[in-house]
């Protein structure tokens, strides 16, 4: 037999055989378990027949293992997501349960630097069980196995996402956390470790989802931005956040055409808005008319509910929406939202995206509660961050915007380029009935009237909260017919993406992902 062609059938049989990686009963596990494969996770994200394999011959470095160690537990590799590159990255749970090796830590490390060295985003398909035993134990094993700092001094070159697509814990979840994106599937587990594991180190007995559930990061801890009750519907989020995003730090994200007028009149707004001051409405429903074609994506849209932050297009442009969600608490920003904003600030103005903010908040939720949570420090995080940003900020007091929350909602002062108000807008340090039963609390309760003494006390304190004296000094820009928003946020826009303007100095980049 031709020399040559042995060899190149060796070769071949090599690769067939890696495709398999942990083996056929491996992967038959994984689909009685309703879970695809590392290899069939990254045929659902990338574009048919793009995806080009880098170190496919990669096997543990433990001698005796190397036929059922394919790949270490880490497919990764180079393809396109709807035309554009990205580096990409699955864990293969066939593989020793997709724990990490020696090998495997040398491929992830090697894969990270070429998508920083070529400008790539990276996407991350997660399942596995963290560090591996034995190769992380003793003194030596976990010395040269800690943090990997590729991962912590990353400062946003590249937009990064993941998805929790099978329980993780470990290497897993320090990189979902650490990413830009993280979406989750329904009935997986994040966590830093597993339940046998909590339960050996303290007693505690939990199922994986109540350790480290969707439900759990939606209502405490913010750590993931989106779930899926489908692996493939937490994939399609990832393909839907890298829209929004840029290849790069060094690029703008891509404009998208669209026919839908810039100066378009958006009189549906006046009937979204209640004729009640004090009745509720959802703030979704006014963005949803003012951005091009009526399309958004929301951030984080199950945790701190009282504040949206979402990605839309204006004119083309990627802008990122921080507004007031009246239906939620009123609009009043907790402990949850401060963080909430402080991230999506971070993340937009790291990307060259910039902010437009809608108001329409009582003020900041205060309560014993809050204060455990560092409610204060929450708050000037986000002024912190707020005052940090470069890219352009543009702001509309839709209805209330009251007290410190109306700092933190980019007024006047707080770095903002453009301050407008609807005349429907409510500008005050607090709401008249608070500030009296504040200051007149106790006169009020030994009042022989105070129905009366009340009413006299209102008619004192009626400050003018109109936007119209705060126009009339110059301290907000202009009060805006709320038809003319649209015209008014896509014309500012167009004004303020100058080309010294168009990328931020990017001052937020190396602030944590996790605030």
């Amino acid at each position: 037999m031709d020399v040559l062609k042995q060899i190149t059938d060796d070769l071949q049989r090599r690769k067939e055989k890696a495709l398999l990686g942990g083996g056929p009963e491996r992967i038959e596990a994984q689909h009685k378990k309703g879970s695809l494969t590392a290899r069939e996770r990254i045929e659902k994200l990338v574009d048919s027949g793009t995806f080009m394999e880098l170190g496919m011959l990669n096997t543990s470095d433990v001698k005796g293992v190397e036929d059922k160690s394919y790949g270490d537990g880490l497919i990764a590799g180079i393809g396109k997501v709807n035309g554009r590159p990205a580096v990409i990255r699955a864990g293969d749970k066939t593989v020793f349960a997709g724990t990490e090796g020696n090998v495997h830590i040398r491929k992830s490390k090697k894969i990270h630097e070429f998508a920083v060295k070529n400008g790539l985003p990276i996407i991350a398909l997660n399942e596995g069980g963290g560090l591996r035993m034995p190769d992380g134990m003793g003194s030596d094993g976990i010395s040269e196995k800690l943090f990997p700092r590729e991962m912590l001094t990353l400062h946003r070159q590249v937009p990064t996402m993941a998805a929790i697509l099978g329980d993780s814990f470990g290497g897993p979840t320090w990189e979902a956390v650490s990413s830009d994106f993280v979406t989750q599937l329904q009935g997986t587990c994040m966590a830093i470790a597993g339940p046998r594991m909590l339960e050996l180190a303290n007693g505690q007995i939990l199922s994986p989802e109540e350790l480290g559930g969707v439900d759990v990061h939606h209502r405490y801890t913010g750590q993931i931005d989106d779930d899926g009750a489908t692996e493939e519907e937490c994939i399609n989020q990832l393909k839907t956040f890298l829209t929004y995003m840029p290849q790069n730090a060094d690029e703008r994200p891509m404009m998208r055409e669209t026919l839908d007028d810039p100066y378009r009149q958006v009189h549906e707004v006046l009937s979204i808005l209640p004729q009640k001051s004090n009745s509720v409405y959802d703030m979704r429903k006014i963005i949803s008319v003012l951005v091009d074609d009526g399309q958004t994506y929301e951030y984080q849209r199950k945790f701190g509910k009282a504040l949206l932050t979402t990605f839309g297009h204006m004119n083309g442009h990627v802008v990122g929406i921080i507004a007031s969600q009246p239906n939620q608490y009123a609009g009043a920003s907790g402990p949850q939202e401060c963080q909430k904003a402080t991230e999506f600030i971070c993340l937009c103005d790291s990307y060259h995206i910039p902010l437009i903010f809608l108001h329409d908040t009582p003020g900041f939720r205060i309560s014993s509660e809050a204060e455990k949570a560092k409610m204060p420090t929450k708050i000037m995080v986000w002024n912190q961050a707020l005052a940090l940003s470069t890219v352009p900020k543009i702001s509309v007091v839709i209805r209330k915007s009251i007290g410190a929350a109306y700092g933190n909602m980019c007024g006047p002062g707080m770095g903002g380029d453009l301050v407008a108000a609807w005349p429907t807008a409510e500008i005050n340090f607090t709401g008249p009935e608070v500030g009296i039963n504040v200051v007149y609390g106790r006169e009020l309760a030994r009042a022989e009237d105070p129905k009366e003494v009340r009413k006299q006390l209102l008619e004192h304190w009626s400050f003018d909260s109109s936007p119209y004296k705060a126009a009339a000094k110059n301290l907000i820009d202009d009060v805006i017919h709320p038809s003319d928003t649209r015209k008014f946020l896509c014309q500012s826009l167009e004004y303020l993406l100058t080309k010294k303007r168009e990328k931020s100095e990017r001052r937020l980049a190396s602030w944590p992902t996790g605030i």
